[in-house]
Formats: structure tokens, C-alpha cells, sequence
């Protein structure tokens, strides 16, 4: 009830029916009913299946990184990471784009992102500096491994509003990647992946559902499975050619040793074949209910976790074992990323380790200001 409603009644109305010691059931009651009648917000399973198998190409990718001496696994890493991070990326963008300034939303900015970076980057630090041997460092302005998405997610919703304003953010969101690369930006806050990778998330801004109901249509579909297939082949042909830099999109073109117009017409190659092998990937998602969709809300939960398992075998020196160095090796490996995926988003871990990925911190704001 506002201000307004209070002020509008007569102090001396006289009792309706509507009023007395009945008045809080029966308004209760309409609460109720509306409460019924007023449609559940769903989740759109495309997106869940979506995420699940995503998460499971990230997890595949940095489990056969340490093997990327043999022709397999470097082939098929390269190919991954041409279009694995692009793909979340552009989901992020999608589901930003009602982001606004607002109270609740800056919060949930914070518990979502904000506090999970801190924590994982401390995590990450220390089991670096414990099972790793570097020294002890913690520093959060420049992430280690795979928190960088984090920071760079933080940063793009941030900057939602800006591009929502402007008449052609994907060609201006192109133009800042391309410029990024012509110099050699800090690694604080990872400027160049979070530069870089920016024209995903502005592709993922100005996407609606009517484009991934493109992506659905038999052709497509059809055309999409080519063009992933394509891309295994050309990335088999080109990976000995190719530095695996390129795809990480961390450095600008002096440190790659390239000139700027190389280096641009580079980038510029890069934008567009990841964009069509997302294109591609997202075409293949299942868009009904499948056994994953559930798990796909919990993919942060995989993509925060799966590091320590990845990093602990490379500590121990597990990849050692002769029996991986070959494709067969390389395909266990690879294919033992599912599973681990499969666990790491079990709801018994997720009600675990809440209080980390999904932190809920009412305690440590304001109480919201109503009109």
C-alpha cells in the first residue's frame, strides 16, 4: 500500500464489507487466486542444453590441455577454443540485456559475480601456491586461469546500458577488439580477452528469440553440422601454423610478432569464423527437455570446480603415463570431461558449495528503499 492509497480514503469512511475483522482473510484470499492465475516464469530448456554441453566442451578443452604435444590434442584444443567461450559469452549477452542500474539487479551483479571472483581467485592462488610450487600471490586484479570470465562478465554487464543506446554497437564493439590488439594493454582485468571477446557480448545484446528459432530451421541445422565438421578439418590442416595465442585472445599483435594490418585482418578472421562455429554449435542444441537441461542451470557450478581436478592431475604429473601420448589417450581424456561435468553440477554439490558460487549475502546490504 502507498502513500497515495492511504491518503485517498476518508478518515471517517464508514464499515463495508470490505472492511472489520474479516477484511485480511478475504484479501488474503484474493491473493491467493491471483497468485494462481498469474503465469510461472519457466526456463527455456534451449538455453540450459545449451550451457550443459558448452560447459562440457570447456572442460573437455582444459583437460587435453597439458597433452597438446601430440597432433590430436592440439588439433582438437585449437578447434574448441575457436568457439567454446564465445558461445557462453554471447548467452551472457542475451540474458544481460535487461540489465539495468537498478537496485536489485546491481545486487545480484555482486552475489553472482563480484563475491564468486573473489573467492575462486583466492582459491585458485592459494591450490596454486600449495600443490603447485609458485609463489604465494593473490592478486585480484589479475585473474589466474579461467576467473578471468568472471572479471570480463562483470565488466560487459556493466556496460549493458551504453551499448543499448547506440545505433550500431556490433560494428563499434568490432572496432574497440580490433583496436585492442594494436597495442600491448596491462593484464590487469585481462583488457585484452575482455576487449577482445567484447563483440560476442554485444552480439548476444542484440540478439532475440527469433534468431535462435532460425537456428532451429532444418537447413540450418543441416548447414550447421557441415560447418562444424569443416571446422575439425581446417583446424587439423592449420594448428601447426597457428599459435594457440590467437585463440586465447590475451595479447596484441607486437607479442604475437605480427604487423597491425596482419594482426587486424587476423582478428577480424577470428571474430568471424568463431561467430560461425557458435552459430553452428547453438544450431545443434536440442531445444526440447533432455536428461542434461537440469544440470545446465548449475554451469557455473562445473566451470568454477572442474579447475582443481584439471590442475591436481597436472601437479601430480598423471599425464606422464605413456599410455596417453596417442589419440586413444587423448580421446579418454577428453571424454572423461563429461563425467566430471555430470558431478560437478549433482545438486548434493551445489547445495555444498553454495554459499560460494551462489552466495547469499541479504545480510550485507541495505534493506531495500520502497516508494
Amino acid at each position: 500500500m502507498t502513500a497515495q492509497d492511504i491518503t485517498a480514503r476518508p478518515a471517517t469512511a464508514p464499515p463495508t464489507a470490505a472492511t472489520g475483522p474479516t477484511a485480511q482473510p478475504a484479501q488474503e484470499a484474493r491473493e491467493a487466486r491471483q497468485a494462481r492465475r498469474r503465469p510461472v516464469k519457466t526456463r527455456d530448456p534451449f538455453f540450459d542444453n545449451a550451457k550443459f554441453l558448452a560447459i562440457v566442451l570447456v572442460v573437455m578443452g582444459h583437460a587435453i590441455e597439458p597433452m597438446r604435444g601430440t597432433r590430436e590434442a592440439h588439433a582438437l584444443y585449437l578447434f574448441v577454443y575457436m568457439f567454446h567461450m564465445p558461445v557462453f559469452i554471447i548467452v551472457t549477452g542475451y540474458f544481460s540485456r535487461t540489465f539495468t542500474f537498478s537496485t536489485g539487479k546491481a545486487r545480484k551483479l555482486i552475489t553472482n559475480i563480484a563475491v564468486p571472483y573473489v573467492i575462486f581467485e583466492t582459491a585458485y592462488s592459494v591450490f596454486r601456491w600449495a600443490g603447485g610450487g609458485k609463489d604465494f600471490e593473490i592478486s585480484l586484479l589479475a585473474p589466474v586461469w579461467l576467473t578471468w570470465f568472471l572479471m570480463a562478465a562483470f565488466f560487459w554487464r556493466l556496460s549493458t546500458p551504453v551499448w543499448q543506446q547506440l545505433r550500431w554497437p556490433i560494428s563499434i564493439a568490432i572496432l574497440i577488439a580490433l583496436l585492442s590488439g594494436m597495442n600491448e594493454l596491462p593484464s590487469t582485468f585481462e583488457m585484452h580477452r575482455t576487449l577482445g571477446l567484447l563483440p560476442f557480448f554485444v552480439v548476444g545484446l542484440a540478439l532475440e528469440p527469433k534468431h535462435f528459432a532460425l537456428l532451429r530451421r532444418p537447413a540450418c541445422r543441416l548447414a550447421a553440422g557441415a560447418v562444424l565438421a569443416g571446422g575439425v578439418v581446417v583446424a587439423f590442416a592449420a594448428h601447426r601454423h597457428m599459435s594457440i595465442e590467437w585463440a586465447y585472445w590475451r595479447h596484441g599483435n607486437d607479442y604475437l610478432g605480427v604487423s597491425e594490418l596482419t594482426g587486424t585482418a587476423m582478428r577480424l578472421g577470428m571474430l568471424a569464423a568463431s561467430l560461425l562455429l557458435s552459430a553452428a554449435f547453438l544450431a545443434l542444441v536440442p531445444a526440447r527437455a533432455t536428461w542434461f537441461t537440469g544440470l545446465g542451470a548449475a554451469t557455473l557450478y562445473a566451470y568454477l570446480l572442474h579447475g582443481f581436478p584439471v590442475k591436481l592431475a597436472g601437479y601430480e604429473h598423471w599425464y606422464g603415463a605413456d599410455w596417453l601420448q596417442g589419440p586413444a589417450g587423448v580421446a579418454a581424456v577428453a571424454a572423461l570431461g563429461v563425467p566430471l561435468t555430470i558431478v560437478l553440477t549433482q545438486p548434493a554439490v551445489r547445495k555444498r558449495l553454495r554459499w560460494a558460487v551462489e552466495p547469499r549475502l541479504s545480510w550485507a546490504f541495505r534493506p531495500l528503499r520502497r516508494s
